[in-house]
């Protein structure tokens, strides 16, 4: 990490931070975790964090759980969290899908996830975040009208994510339109773009 985040680290980390533990299935209070009940927002892969950052600023009355295994990353939201004095963000160091199975069912009113490695390759494809288990608990966590929001820049990818979510017992999907909350722009998807490949934006709801 820089010099910045790792002093943002340092002095933030106690307060805003999390870490996830292999195989700790103890139970997550979101409202001790942010100090307030308010509904929260499962961001899963946050990358350098300045789109959740953006979107907590955006949108605070909600409250915006990050998880990521990157420490600079990690580093840097925090640092954004603290110049722009965010009180409703709590960053989590460790496996998504571990700190998943910590939270009670039905309540995140959203779950995030933009752009998360594609795995291009078939032999690791079983390593992508979205498939029909890990969607399964995703849907569990959402409260009824909750909305999973993924975004690729991957067309394969897409056609995958699109499969397995179509398939997945209690989502609907939503038209383009339907989400009332913007997605700031990530720099994985400026890159993409960049290169020519097309953004798809996948919403569900739980019914």
């Amino acid at each position: 990490m820089s010099a910045r985040h790792a002093d943002a680290h340092a002095e933030l980390w106690p307060t805003f931070g999390l870490t996830v533990v292999d195989g700790d299935r103890s139970r997550i209070d979101l409202t001790e975790l942010f100090g307030r009940s308010a509904p929260v927002v499962l961001e899963i892969g946050f990358g350098m964090g300045d789109a959740t950052a953006a979107m907590a600023a955006a949108d605070p009355d909600r409250d915006f759980l990050g998880v990521e295994v990157h420490t600079p990353g990690i580093g840097n939201l925090l640092a954004l969290v603290g110049e722009q004095h965010l009180t409703n963000v709590r960053v989590a160091h460790g496996d998504a899908m571990e700190l998943v199975h910590r939270i009670d069912e039905q309540s995140l009113d959203a779950v995030h996830v933009f752009f998360p490695d594609p795995w291009p390759k078939a032999r690791h494809h079983k390593r992508r975040l979205i498939q029909p288990s890990n969607v399964a608990l995703l849907r569990d966590r959402l409260r009824p009208g909750g909305v999973l929001h993924c975004a690729t820049d991957w067309p394969h990818y897409a056609e995958s994510m699109a499969e397995t979510l179509d398939a997945t017992p209690g989502l609907r999907r939503l038209p383009a339109t339907a989400e009332p909350h913007a997605r700031p722009t990530t720099k994985f998807e400026k890159r993409g773009a960049d290169a020519g490949r097309p953004i798809s934006d996948l919403r569900y709801a739980r019914t």
